[in-house]
């Protein structure tokens, strides 16, 4: 953990230098390129040791499958090869070496690539193969029309700004910022037609990276002396529970759980930072003329913190990763893409039991919540007072089964997750599974609403959203490609 903190530390300071002294406008995408990947495998040594060298396995050999296979199938052998890798090492990592350890490991870092070589194989299929026709509005302008070259590719997937910590990113968002066109603004005329700018100077990231620092500053603060005195094993103690009534029993839950979340935020914040500090997560200004630094942001606090609704803290949570799972299973299942979603999620974050405990629980959390909130809401939202009073007991039922859901992704195991469970008499199952049985799901257009509630955390909104940010830069190398864009991007936005 020292290691991580310390890399990541020395890749800000490095995401300065390389803005300041490698600007796209001192130096060659090829220069920019190498020594992006050079610090980013340094980084990894360093850190890791010669667990890193599974990173350049893992994308050396997709990369050599994009090749010999060919674009119409490529992608479904380098989801098939990637996503196996990496949990033949998590299998490796948890039931051979350290079970249980919440030390950082190298399987860590090999999540963000496994979704970087799945997204680009993806993304390569839908440009170079599928018709433009046959694909989505954010397919279409996430698609890339030729292959990367080797060094592009292991830039994209092992650079030193996101090898540690990720976030995600897109390729085209990470090729345009190597290129040095991701400040280059899109912005609609009174008449409707796109009219393309450029700005004079690029926009300084030192305000948002500040802010940003001074987020992780108190995040780390309140794990380093917060989170150790709220342990989550303390909801499962014998005297504790023998002892504490239940209205202490789910305040401790729930500030156990709200204490474990700093570390997340910190790792997520920071390595935002660290992009942002070199230059990249330009999403474009917001009416005000505010410079946005957001584009592949993975959080929002505030918005997780005082959610009232399930959906609503997982549209906050972990966005990268949501969007990931939307746009590589989700709309490309051909049938129960949300059973297949979750389980794809499940195998991606790693082996432990309680992975999947939490995310079956999920389900079930997410279909009550939505059927509540279908059902009832209406009733709530004429008058403020009462919409107040509504959004007061939503929040707290939001938070007290967001907390009674992720126990098991904490504790890992499945004794004490069920033993934690038993010691609740698994209320909010039984109440998730009444809530389904008096109040309907309402029907949609594909079939049911549970696809569509279960669908929540992958929701439009994201989608929308990620191709809103999008509108905010041309990622084109020519004129005539920049104005195929701009169409393509202004077409996704009115549908």
């Amino acid at each position: 953990q020292v290691n991580f903190v310390v890399c990541q530390l020395f890749a800000l300071l490095a995401a300065v230098w390389f803005r300041t002294y490698l600007h796209s406008s001192k130096t060659s995408p090829f220069i920019r390129h190498v020594v992006a990947t050079l610090l980013g495998l340094y980084l990894a040594l360093f850190c890791f040791g010669w667990y890193a060298l599974h990173f350049v396995i893992q994308s050396g050999i997709s990369y050599y499958i994009m090749i010999i296979i060919g674009v119409e199938n490529m992608h479904k052998y380098c989801f098939v090869f990637a996503l196996g890798y990496l949990t033949v090492c998590q299998i490796t990592r948890v039931y051979i070496f350290d079970y249980g350890q919440y030390s950082a490991d190298f399987s860590g870092p090999m999540m963000i690539i496994t979704q970087k070589i799945t997204s680009l194989a993806f993304e390569i299929h839908d440009g170079m193969f599928r018709k433009n026709e046959d694909l989505t509005p954010s397919q279409r302008c996430l698609a890339v029309r030729r292959m990367p070259s080797l060094l592009e590719y292991l830039s994209y997937n092992c650079n030193f700004m996101g090898i540690l910590a990720g976030p995600l990113c897109s390729y085209k968002d990470y090729i345009t910022f190597i290129e040095g066109r991701s400040y280059q603004l899109q912005q609609s005329e009174a008449n409707g037609k796109e009219d393309t700018k450029y700005e004079q100077t690029d926009p300084s990231p030192n305000i948002a990276v500040a802010q940003k620092l001074l987020i992780c500053g108190l995040s780390l603060l309140f794990h380093m002396t917060i989170t150790k005195t709220l342990p989550v094993e303390y909801n499962i103690d014998d005297n504790f529970r023998a002892t504490a009534s239940w209205p202490v029993r789910f305040f401790y839950l729930y500030v156990s759980l709200m204490a474990a979340r700093p570390k997340y935020y910190f790792a997520w914040t920071l390595a935002d930072a660290i992009n942002n500090a070199a230059g990249f997560g330009f999403r474009g200004y917001d009416k005000n003329g505010v410079t946005r630094w957001d584009l592949i942001s993975n959080l929002r606090i505030q918005q997780i913190e005082f959610s009232t609704s399930f959906k609503m803290f997982l549209d906050n949570w972990n966005i990268q990763t949501a969007l990931w799972l939307k746009r590589v299973c989700y709309e490309r299942a051909t049938f129960s893409p949300t059973i297949q979603t979750f389980i794809l999620s499940a195998i991606w974050h790693g082996v432990y039991p309680g992975y999947y405990l939490t995310f079956l629980t999920g389900v079930l959390m997410t279909l009550a919540a939505r059927a509540v909130r279908n059902n009832i809401r209406h009733y709530f939202v004429e008058s403020p007072a009462v919409k107040l009073c509504y959004d007061i007991v939503t929040w707290m039922t939001t938070q007290a089964a967001i907390s009674y859901t992720v126990v098991p992704f904490v504790l890992l195991s499945v004794k004490p997750s069920f033993t934690f469970y038993s010691s609740c008499y698994f209320c909010l199952h039984i109440a998730s599974i009444l809530v389904l049985l008096v109040f309907p799901l309402k029907r949609t257009q594909k079939g049911s609403k549970k696809h569509e509630s279960v669908q929540s955390p992958w929701s439009r909104k994201l989608e929308e959203e990620s191709l809103l940010q999008r509108n905010s830069y041309s990622t084109t190398n020519n004129s005539f490609s920049q104005k195929q864009e701009i169409t393509c991007r202004y077409q996704a936005l009115k549908q």
